[in-house]
């Protein structure tokens, strides 16, 4: 949807958009495990960002069956430089004809990528943790045999794309058959072509993805029917491998405290390791800065609430000073954590969802903020 907004043709929609992903980067930096400083608005790094998005877009048409011709080739070229320009960068980080682009492309592929730890987690474990969306909230047993087929095909498709090149260089598994399977799938996605327009947009898919079964949305009985019918193979995928037992709490814990752990687990560890620190909760502040298109005072209004919160739950949780905050500890705690930081990110986020200054968080409003995350419910219809 961002790429949507970049390559409209809406002047307004394109600026605003660029605003808000440089505010998005100018947040993302820090040291890496060579101890190396990384920061998202290095120019060179931004182009090659952008690169990677044309080269992939050329790929995927020559894969999935329709090449681009040369023509075609050299305007999406000049449509990426337009984007980088938008977002203000100087020309010259990106070579200035597509001619001069493949060499670079193919240096940079051979001489400067890294096979870093970071490039494996995408590669392989990107989806382990990957909560199910709301269409299929209730059904666990179901996304779980589910993911675990389909991370590792998406892995093996991933790695048969890239260049051949970086896949020697960073020693890459090449297994028998994923070449035909890469090429199969590619050319599956091409005849999506052949779908009505408003199937493949991301947003209606996105929104399909999101509706309850309660809804009044004409397109809630669809859902409604793939549920009733993913019910079933639910039941039966749970009855051929049943999920192991789930833990019963001690005697000791208190209902808060089950309700803590849960809330730790399904809101709080964004990275799923265990534990909370900043980065957690910055994730959290840029997901629902995109999720409800905030302005930049906003925006900053949001993040300068959660790092408050932050630092609140470090002064109070965080004895060892290692900087961060274990499930255990938030739990155990989680009675006395309601302090004014807390309440200060529940004023703000209110703020930010009640759009039309009414004071009052109406239905549009509710699924705007909770439709894709803390697996919430959506179904109410009233204001609150």
């Amino acid at each position: 949807m961002s790429m949507q907004r970049m390559f409209g043709a809406d002047e307004p929609a394109r600026q605003r958009e660029a605003a808000r992903l440089n505010r998005l980067h100018a947040r993302l930096g820090g040291t890496g495990a060579d101890s190396r400083s990384y920061n998202a608005l290095d120019p060179g790094v931004r182009a090659w960002v952008v690169a990677t998005l044309f080269e992939s877009a050329v790929t995927m048409c020559r894969l999935s069956g329709q090449p681009l011709e040369r023509k075609a080739m050299e305007r999406l070229y000049a449509e990426f430089q337009a984007f980088l320009a938008t977002m203000g960068d100087e020309a010259g980080h990106l070579p200035p004809t597509l001619d001069a682009f493949w060499p670079y492309y193919d240096r940079m592929v051979a001489e400067e990528l890294e096979n870093t730890e970071a490039m494996r987690i995408i590669l392989y474990k990107l989806f382990d943790h990957l909560p199910a969306p709301p269409v299929l909230n209730g059904f666990p047993a179901l996304w779980a045999t589910g993911r675990a087929f389909a991370c590792p095909v998406i892995g093996a498709i991933t790695v048969a794309s890239l260049p051949e090149a970086f896949r020697r260089r960073a020693g890459l598994p090449e297994i028998a058959g994923v070449e035909t399977l890469m090429q199969g799938a590619y050319l599956a996605a091409g005849l999506t072509r052949f779908l009505p327009e408003g199937w493949i947009r991301a947003e209606n898919i996105t929104e399909l993805l999101s509706l309850s079964p309660d809804s009044d949305d004409p397109r809630a009985r669809t859902v409604a029917a793939l549920r009733d019918q993913m019910k079933r193979a639910g039941a039966l995928i749970g009855l051929i491998t049943p999920l192991p037992p789930e833990r019963e709490p001690a005697a000791a814990d208190s209902s808060a405290q089950r309700s803590a752990h849960e809330f730790f687990a399904d809101v709080l560890d964004q990275a799923g390791d265990g534990y909370v620190t900043w980065a957690d909760l910055a994730a959290m502040a840029r997901e629902l800065s995109g999720r409800l298109d905030l302005d930049e005072p906003e925006e900053t209004r949001l993040y300068n609430a959660y790092a408050d919160w932050w630092r609140e739950l470090q002064a109070a949780l965080d004895t060892d000073g290692d900087g961060r905050v274990s499930a255990a500890e938030y739990a155990a705690a989680v009675p006395s954590l309601a302090g004014p930081a807390l309440i200060r990110v529940a004023e703000v986020l209110f703020d930010a969802t009640d759009k039309d200054g009414d004071q009052t968080i109406d239905a549009d409003e509710y699924r705007a903020l909770f439709r894709t995350a803390f697996h919430h419910d959506t179904t109410s219809t009233g204001a609150t």
